[in-house]
């Protein structure tokens, strides 16, 4: 490009900062009157015009946390420990505390602090000082490493980085930043343009519909170059979180199917998360170690149901013997944190009317168990759930929906085991082909509710197809995402760049 068409393709903020290119970045901000964002990208520009050269050199830098700022003002505990050491001597643990205006944390720490550095001893509830005051007038080095922050990392001697490990140990004493720095290198040709008589306005920007309008505000003059091949900024549009967008795509899946939605809050009473799914109350799942438990009581529901419930649990219903024990009306009161979506499946049976059967209902929603973290358990995490109340219902006709669903969302490799729990009966467990991992992992269970959870309900025995079987990990395959811990990180750079719901 000659000079005369590079004069023409400058901007006007590449124009604001030309006359400032031999100063730093925060300078020429000042001088041009521009943010830090609007001077580098007319930067970039001005590189790619091969007017500048730009390097970037990326700092670590270490500088004082809100304590460190508290204490470089009014000195380390230990230091104002010392100052009242150095004048008794020896003081009584309850003097020393309260004349050197510490509080309980700070006291302690300054404690432990002094004797690692073997400058006090602690005998018979008195704090002695078995240094000389010319010893306690020596600065610390940490007192020393906190008055020359901030300080670039890499400039830092051995011992300086070692002080420093040992503060960080100390809460918000020091902390790091990383730092990005550019320096500018004008070329020839930058020296030669910047010297150039080019004013803003020179050249029209944009084509306005005003513009159009009249004759007198283009004709005889010169609009801006433009290099279309110059790289832009991306532009981020609003949209949905990528779990949100699978949720929407498995409810529409489930609607297109005749399923209609079931909702419910997630605290809910034990009578509706566990008691009415025929879960024994001394059953393991129902410890702190699986529930999280909150401290307080809910309504159960009418003495109707509670009584079905009551005779199911300790002498049975429908052919069965029950658990043989005393049922505790007040340990179903207990309110919970859901630990399954499958409590809105018998809220939802406990409406329905004989008259409204066959019916089909779904849901999709936050349950919590207290698990042990790792790649694919999470104490918190997102259900599907689903039930066919149908007097013709079988087993074949669950393992079709369940089929059906998991191929709409993507997974061709599916497989059920037998299993067992405590409310359906047959049971089976899914699970789904993992690619990557090359395994098979499981997505949750299903099976048909036994006579004890739909008889207290509904008033007879029919058959009701039922699953709930974890939706965040059905999603792990889809978006390449190996820890189940990475479905709710907040990265808002992975975010922007999440692939659509498009199965």
């Amino acid at each position: 490009m000659d000079k005369q068409k590079l004069l023409e393709s400058l901007s006007p903020n590449e124009i604001k900062i030309l006359p400032h290119l031999g100063y730093e970045i925060n300078k020429i901000c000042l001088k041009s009157g521009l943010d830090k964002t609007s001077v580098l990208r007319a930067l970039e520009f001005l590189e790619k015009k091969d007017l500048v050269k730009l390097s970037h050199e990326r700092k670590t830098i270490v500088e004082l946390g809100v304590n460190g700022i508290l204490y470089r003002k009014k000195m380390l505990p230990e230091r104002r420990l010392i100052g009242v050491l150095r004048e008794k001597r020896i003081a009584l643990l309850e003097d020393a505390k309260k004349q050197s205006g510490l509080s309980e944390d700070e006291f302690k720490a300054a404690v432990g602090i002094l004797k690692r550095k073997n400058m006090i001893d602690f005998k018979n509830q008195r704090l002695i000082l078995n240094v000389s005051n010319d010893e306690t007038s020596k600065k610390f080095p940490e007192e020393n490493l906190l008055e020359s922050l901030p300080m670039d990392y890499d400039s830092m001697s051995e011992s300086q980085k070692s002080v420093f490990e040992t503060l960080k140990s100390r809460k918000d004493l020091v902390q790091t930043k990383d730092e990005k720095t550019t320096s500018i290198e004008i070329t020839s040709l930058g020296k030669e343009i910047s010297e150039s008589n080019i004013k803003i306005g020179s050249f029209i920007e944009q084509v306005t519909p005003e513009i159009l309008k009249k004759d007198s505000l283009w004709k005889g003059k010169k609009f801006r170059r433009y290099d279309v091949s110059s790289r832009v900024p991306e532009i981020y549009g609003g949209k949905k979180h990528f779990v949100g967008q699978a949720e929407e795509y498995a409810r529409k899946v489930w609607t297109e199917l005749g399923f209609k939605e079931m909702s419910g809050n997630i605290v809910e009473c034990s009578f509706w998360n566990f008691d009415a799914l025929f879960t024994a109350q001394d059953h393991p799942a129902r410890e702190m170690q699986d529930t999280f438990f909150i401290n307080q009581d809910m309504e159960i529901p009418d003495k109707k149901i509670v009584k079905s419930v009551k005779q199911s649990h300790e002498t049975g219903t429908g052919g069965s013997k029950g658990y043989k024990y005393s049922w505790d009306e007040n340990e179903s009161k207990k309110a919970v944190l859901r630990t399954h979506t499958t409590c809105l499946s018998v809220r939802t049976l406990a409406k329905l009317k004989k008259e409204e059967i066959p019916k089909k209902f779904f849901a999709i929603g936050k349950v919590f168990r207290n698990e042990t973290l790792d790649w694919k358990h999470g104490f918190e995490f997102n259900q599907t759930e689903g039930i066919v109340v149908d007097r013709n219902a079988n087993f074949r006709h669950l393992l079709g929906y369940l089929k059906q669903f998991f191929n709409k969302m993507g997974f061709e490799k599916i497989r059920f085991r037998p299993s067992y729990f405590s409310y359906t009966e047959p049971s089976v467990e899914i699970d789904v082909w993992h690619p990557e991992r090359k395994i098979w992992f499981e997505l949750g269970g299903a099976g048909i509710f036994r006579p004890e959870v739909v008889i207290p309900l509904i008033g007879e025995n029919i058959p009701v197809l039922a699953w709930g079987p974890g939706f965040d990990r059905m999603l792990m395959d889809y978006y390449e995402i190996k820890d189940l811990r990475e479905l709710y990180k907040n990265n808002i750079t992975k975010l922007r760049k999440m692939k659509f719901w498009v199965k």
